[in-house]
């Protein structure tokens, strides 16, 4: 019980502190009752390039997520809230080389770790907006050196060579929020479905509008996503917003863009989800064929 009462205590401070009070459970009798009585799950999400079986590591190199969500019905649709931690790393292209030979419009070493809490509402239309709050840091505080030298060394895989030079410490915060409109239905077993997200603050700045179109059932599909992100702030790439940096960085291309092509199955207790991203170059001043970058995305939820 101590738990759940802490747990009600974080997303209570932090829905009131947001700005969509008409959309979201925001009042702390909703979240109690959400912790309490709502249908709980565990969602593990993998980013991996490592995964595509290729033995590389380069730029987004990995991303680990667990979360933890609660669900409840209510007379338009569904409210959820949770929590969930993280941590990502980057690397430039080639991790065997040392700092010094690391090109000038390489990616630089970055990691980042966080965790944060959210909210949602899902709408009977198939409508949904949610916001969350992200606290972690990035630099040698988010660990992402001694995970990948870790990771290299049980997979046998080249050790990294460069971390020396990572992006250097700050605590970061970045909120979110984002929505999806209703799908459209465009065929029998076939329809698409828009969205709008943005993330503020010190380590991510940017707004990126996508589209998912999918065919199949409820119990299985395929999916193609696509991406257009404009990027106002990316630390892993600039560094920290408020730090001196006397490492090197790069400036971030405005605009970037992403597909993802996978499949999903559901069942009543769990949901599997597979997908290849292929994301565009991120680094201005970099070459569009040696910036772009691929990764296998799996996300497991029971």
């Amino acid at each position: 019980m101590k738990r759940i009462s802490f747990a009600a205590l974080l997303l209570a401070i932090f829905v009131d502190a947001a700005c969509f009070a008409g959309e979201l459970p925001v009042s702390k009798l909703e979240i109690d009752q959400l912790l309490a009585t709502g249908r709980a799950s565990m969602t593990v999400d993998i980013d991996n390039d490592s995964l595509l079986l290729n033995r590389s590591d380069g730029f987004y190199t990995s991303g680990v997520r667990i979360s933890k969500s609660y669900r409840l019905p209510v007379d338009d649709g569904w409210h959820s809230a949770g929590w969930r931690v993280g941590q990502q790393m980057y690397t430039p292209s080639n991790v065997r080389l040392l700092p010094e030979q690391i090109g000038r419009f390489e990616h630089p070493y970055a990691g980042w770790i966080y965790a944060g809490v959210w909210s949602r509402a899902e709408h009977a239309d198939g409508s949904d907006v949610a916001v969350g709050l992200d606290l972690g840091c990035i630099g040698p505080c988010s660990g992402g050196r001694l995970t990948q030298e870790v990771s290299h060394r049980w997979l046998n895989q080249p050790k990294p060579r460069g971390w020396a030079s990572q992006i250097r410490n700050e605590i970061g915060v970045v909120l979110s929020a984002g929505g999806r409109a209703p799908a459209w239905k465009l065929a029998p077993y076939l329809d698409l479905r828009p969205g709008l997200a943005f993330r503020l603050g010190n380590i991510f700045t940017d707004l990126t509008a996508d589209a998912t179109l999918r065919a199949g059932t409820i119990g299985s599909s395929v999916f193609l996503r696509g991406a257009i992100r404009a990027v106002g702030y990316d630390a892993t790439l600039q560094g920290g917003l408020f730090s001196d940096n006397d490492v090197r960085t790069v400036k971030p291309r405005r605009w970037t863009g992403e597909a993802e092509l996978g499949m999903q199955w559901l069942k009543s207790q769990w949901a599997l989800r597979i997908s290849f991203v292929r994301r565009s170059n991120e680094i201005s001043g970099l070459p569009a064929r040696e910036g772009t970058q691929n990764f296998l995305r799996v996300s497991v939820t029971w």
